[in-house]
């Protein structure tokens, strides 16, 4: 029989802390923008003081580091590993993949971290970079690697993974935005189901990336084009 005692109170309190800041972060960050938030804000919400925060994360831009972390990065590494294990279709691991995402972000309060990047990232450019490594780049070798399974299974013909890539993503970041923008004070009823709206895009793209009986291959496609800067170091 175990004799371990469960932590007391405060010491689940203090083990609680690094995410209810993160949350709280991520709440304002969304609600008045990165740049109007201030540090002792975030501090407040979460119900510590301000030197306890910087104790955790010693800058604002450090916040965000860890929000996007927790809630994008470590998404992609495991969407990853669900990739390198399926053995399913190509269609059916990419309506996985992105119906995945939508409950893990999509449908969560971190929908709103892209909000933040397009609006205001420009002004950061140190955070632009990490989110180009961390996010996009990563998040681009998924979804190439997908498409090119397929391609080399026969069941998808060549093209231009970057171009494949982007034409997945973009309408999911659109529903991001509508939901933090339009969204926030329209009626959405006439909205399709999200999930419905997924499964509905990915076979209209798989299809039209059917191989066609009769068609000769076309050349593979050099290496994808490495990404270009975020934006100009200031």
């Amino acid at each position: 029989m175990s004799t371990k005692t469960a932590p007391a109170p405060r010491q689940r309190r203090k083990e609680a802390r690094p995410q209810e800041l993160l949350d709280a972060a991520l709440e304002l960050f969304v609600e008045k923008g990165f740049a109007a938030t201030r540090s002792e804000e975030v501090a407040a919400r979460a119900g510590v003081a301000k030197g306890t925060l910087y104790l955790y994360y010693p800058s604002k831009e450090d916040l965000l580091r860890a929000v996007v972390r927790e809630n994008l990065s470590a998404l992609i590494a495991e969407g990853a590993s669900i990739a390198g294990n399926f053995e399913g279709s190509t269609q059916e691991l990419l309506v996985l993949l992105m119906q995945t995402w939508w409950q893990r972000v999509g449908n969560t309060a971190a929908s709103g971290i892209f909000k933040i990047i397009i609006t205001e990232m420009g002004n950061f450019p140190d955070f632009a970079r990490f989110y180009l490594q961390e996010v996009i780049e990563p998040g681009h070798e998924l979804f190439a690697g997908v498409i090119q399974r397929g391609i080399d299974s026969g069941e998808l013909r060549r093209v231009d993974l970057d171009h494949i890539v982007h034409i997945l993503i973009f309408p999911m970041l659109m529903m991001c935005l509508h939901k933090h923008s339009l969204g926030v004070c329209t009626d959405n009823s006439h909205l399709t189901d999200p999930m419905a709206f997924i499964e509905s895009h990915v076979d209209v793209v798989v299809h039209g990336l059917l191989a066609r009986s009769g068609e000769a291959p076309a050349a593979k496609p050099a290496g994808r084009r490495k990404a270009g800067p975020a934006c100009p170091a200031k």
